[in-house]
């Protein structure tokens, strides 16, 4: 395959404002999920705000994109949507308003395109923690966010939602019908009060309005979820287990997570905790879990022992919105220097991409992605994306994406960077 002679996704193409005929459609396909849910939009302090402005949205499932639809109608919106969104639909996307963007890439395309939008006086909406949390709380977000708000110079504003994540998680999507949800919509800075915040102190107030759990919001709400399988699909986030600490030998079925090495299991309840059926509950809260994973890896990662050796992996290949190409077979590596990938394609021309630790401060994984490829890694340079397959191996994604971001937090201390909670 001649990846030179691709014809690459055209990302200086000036986004377009939203067709008139398009904006009541948005509304008509969105309105009905909402409806469903029974969803409540608060609205804080916008009393006169009127686009153009930036919204910072939190991100846990689809349905926050139809949340957002519903919370900013009739007003025009562009959003900032990663490429596999775009595959086989770039035409329609491309008209109610979407801009492409690479995942965790450096992209000064993208700041003019947001200029752009706010020139034509239209509303700016950036999910900003770039994937859907993988356990209902707050991901990572770009340091970046303060000076893209000086720059611009338009009112911020965010919108939280609560549920969705609950409704649908990453790692099994199938609908619970949660009902009701929220989500509030509020103004952080009118474009005045950024005029004499510095860019540290705006990233303070966006990272203070993103804290969220939304397995805290379940309980406290009393919110129930009966579907039989609701266990399903969790172990992919929590793949170690804190009875004997073996990685990788989680599984779950129907309402149930256990542990093939240890056999000790636990009960997923109809509220969202974790109850031990033998000994110990040594985690009742999913978030507390996952984040007693992140500082095993961040253990590893400081004696510099981090390395997830080398795994057989296949590669697809998403140079523009028409489809995956299959790149074809390699090995991943994923190590204290960062991702290493390389193969031969199907023409015997060799390929690899090499990410080092600082150009990435997180990365996006994928689980069952469309039901037929596996669990996966996403790496992207400026012009192509790869989704990258490990097979016929023990492996964790979701350790690999812990690791990417504290193999980044190691090396800013090692450089002597401030580290600001929340931030990257």
């Amino acid at each position: 395959m001649n990846q030179k002679e691709l014809k690459r996704f055209d990302m200086q193409k000036k986004p377009y404002r939203t067709a008139w005929y398009l904006r009541p459609l948005t509304w008509i396909l969105s309105a009905p999920d909402v409806w469903m849910h029974h969803a409540k939009i608060k609205k804080t302090g916008m009393e006169g705000i009127k686009p153009p402005y930036l919204l910072l949205c939190n991100h846990n499932a689809f349905l926050d994109f139809k949340v957002a639809t519903i919370a900013t109608f009739p007003h025009r919106a562009n959003y900032v949507v990663a490429i596999d969104g775009f595959i086989g639909r770039e035409w329609l996307l491309r008209r109610v308003g979407c801009i492409c963007k690479r995942k965790f890439t450096s992209d000064i395309t993208l700041i003019r395109q947001l200029k752009r939008v706010v020139d034509n006086g239209d509303i700016n909406m950036i999910y900003p923690e770039a994937r859907y949390s993988l356990c209902g709380t707050t991901a990572v977000l770009p340091e970046s966010l303060g000076k893209l708000c000086k720059l611009l110079r338009v009112p911020v504003v965010t919108l939280i939602c609560h549920g969705h994540h609950i409704n649908s998680p990453f790692w099994n999507l199938h609908q619970r019908k949660v009902s009701p949800t929220e989500a509030e919509m509020k103004l952080l800075f009118s474009a005045e009060e950024l005029k004499t915040a510095s860019p540290e102190q705006i990233n303070e107030k966006i990272v203070g309005a993103f804290q969220y759990d939304e397995y805290a919001w379940q309980k406290e709400r009393g919110i129930r979820v009966t579907y039989p399988k609701r266990a399903e699909g969790l172990h992919k986030v929590l793949y170690q287990c804190p009875a004997c600490r073996t990685e990788f030998q989680m599984k779950s079925e129907g309402t149930h997570l256990f542990c093939s090495a240890c056999n000790k299991r636990w009960f997923y309840t109809e509220l969202g905790t974790l109850e031990a059926e033998s000994g110990e509950t040594e985690f009742s809260h999913i978030p507390d879990w996952y984040e007693w994973e992140r500082e095993n890896v961040k253990l590893e990662v400081e004696a510099g022992t981090y390395d997830i050796g080398v795994l057989p992996v296949t590669v697809r290949s998403l140079p523009n919105a028409k489809k995956f190409l299959l790149l074809g077979e390699g090995t991943l590596r994923h190590d204290m220097d960062g991702f290493h990938v390389s193969g031969t394609d199907k023409d015997g021309d060799p390929f690899c991409m090499e990410k080092s630790v600082p150009s990435m401060y997180s990365c996006h994984i994928e689980y069952e992605y469309l039901g037929k490829f596996g669990d996966c890694v996403d790496l992207n340079t400026l012009e192509d994306t790869w989704y990258i397959y490990p097979h016929d191996c023990e492996f964790a994604v979701t350790k690999m994406a812990l690791a990417t971001e504290e193999l980044y937090y190691a090396d800013r201390r090692k450089k002597g960077i401030p580290i600001r909670p929340g931030l990257a």
